[in-house]
């Protein structure tokens, strides 16, 4: 009887084909992903900063965006930058979804703090079957968002696009409600945590130093301050006035 050979561990930066399933290998996954959160939906995205991005030397990005322009995942224009293709972009947001939900379903059902759900959702991400995550969605009642208030993409690669302003943007006395805040710096989201600062939380900024000081916001009975810094990395929506009873 024959053994079977084993597949050799692939190179760095090197496009493994896709699995039996339709899935393409982590890396390319990995490289999508990060185009698309640094281009958006109609922008491009520099090499530089998917090297920057990805941890990787600018050169080993030049090679896998080459690759993966051929097998039809990107399009590139020499001196303007990437975009995702439309299939690039499906394999993308499903990766995101699949980061989401399991981020969701840590923090929901396993008890995990929001602070320490990323690390675990990027290792998961590329390891869970579609079947899982989406057992993982039907458990959670089928969520729209993530633990830190990110859309979470539906299976068929629709998601919720709106921008947002964030706390800085705020006038003085505005009243508004936490949308969203990045899952990638635990301290920011300890903090977050300590002063109720968290996805549909109602707040109020009462004042604003001047030269770019910080900011006195109301949340709930309190009143914390906080830098300019952080308050650029929290977005927010307005809360509608209640209408008028006179």
């Amino acid at each position: 009887m024959t053994t079977p050979r084993r597949a050799r561990p692939a190179r760095p930066g090197t496009v493994q084909p896709a699995s039996a399933d339709g899935r393409v290998s982590a890396p390319v996954e990995d490289y999508l992903k990060a185009i698309y959160d640094l281009a958006g939906r109609e922008g491009t995205a520099s090499t530089n900063e998917v090297a920057a991005r990805l941890g990787v030397a600018p050169a080993s990005v030049t090679g896998m965006i080459r690759r993966l322009s051929e097998q039809g995942l990107l399009e590139y224009e020499r001196y303007r930058g990437v975009r995702l293709s439309e299939p690039g972009r499906l394999v993308a947001l499903r990766t995101i979804r699949r980061h989401r939900i399991i981020e969701s379903y840590l923090t929901e059902q396993l008890g995990y703090p929001w602070d320490r759900v990323h690390d675990e959702a990027e290792r998961l991400e590329h390891a869970a079957s579609d079947e899982l995550v989406e057992r993982m969605a039907v458990a959670l009642g089928n969520p729209t968002s993530d633990p830190h208030g990110a859309p979470i993409p539906t299976a068929d690669g629709r998601v919720d696009e709106r921008r947002h302003k964030t706390l800085a943007d705020l006038e003085v006395g505005t009243l508004a409600r936490m949308v969203r805040v990045s899952d990638k710096n635990p301290g920011l989201l300890r903090y977050l945590a300590e002063i109720d600062l968290t996805p549909g939380v109602e707040v109020q900024v009462l004042a604003r130093a001047p030269f770019e000081g910080p900011l006195t916001l109301r949340i709930g009975d309190a009143e914390p301050v906080v830098g300019q810094g952080l308050a650029e990395q929290v977005l927010v929506e307005a809360v509608p006035e209640p209408p008028d009873c006179a």
